[in-house]
């Protein structure tokens, strides 16, 4: 999977989202006393790598983790600054919520955050769904960064 390259200082505007409000879901930034439901849901979810990912933006201040809740339970997350410095990722929504716009909201609440830390660009790491995030923030594929950052993973 290609990293990707997004321009923060051109970053569309984020499509208001009904369906989460009708949804009772609620985006908002991970607060550290629930850092172990967030990383155990991750690992859950996702696997080791990921919430090993997870686990270490709750060393940021703030945290660079932003969550997804509906009825106080975690459906979906979203990191940055986690393996690399100005790195988006991971990320990843329940299947059950996926196609409401959960992870479109989380893409969007991180790189606007990445932009008001001083960024005008952003990597997307490893970007599974290349097609979504051009889509979405119009990113672009990053020539020869695959394996990128990832090749030395044990």
């Amino acid at each position: 999977m290609p990293d990707m390259l997004v321009k923060l200082y051109d970053l569309p505007q984020c499509p208001p989202c009904e369906a989460l409000q009708r949804e009772g879901i609620d985006i908002r930034r991970a607060l550290p006393p629930d850092k172990y439901t967030i990383i155990e849901w991750v690992r859950g979810k996702f696997g080791n790598g990921w919430a090993s990912e997870c686990d270490v933006s709750f060393a940021n201040k703030p945290a660079s983790c932003f969550i997804a809740v509906r009825d106080k339970k975690v459906i979906g997350f979203a990191c940055y600054e986690a393996t690399c410095r100005d790195f988006f990722g991971p990320t990843g929504v329940d299947e059950e919520y996926r196609g409401l716009g959960v992870g479109t909201q989380l893409l969007y609440a991180s790189l606007q955050a990445m932009k008001e830390m001083g960024y005008a660009y952003a990597i997307i790491g490893g970007a599974g769904p290349v097609d979504f995030y051009a889509k979405s923030v119009n990113a672009t594929v990053i020539p020869d960064s695959v394996p990128g950052i990832y090749k030395t993973m044990i």
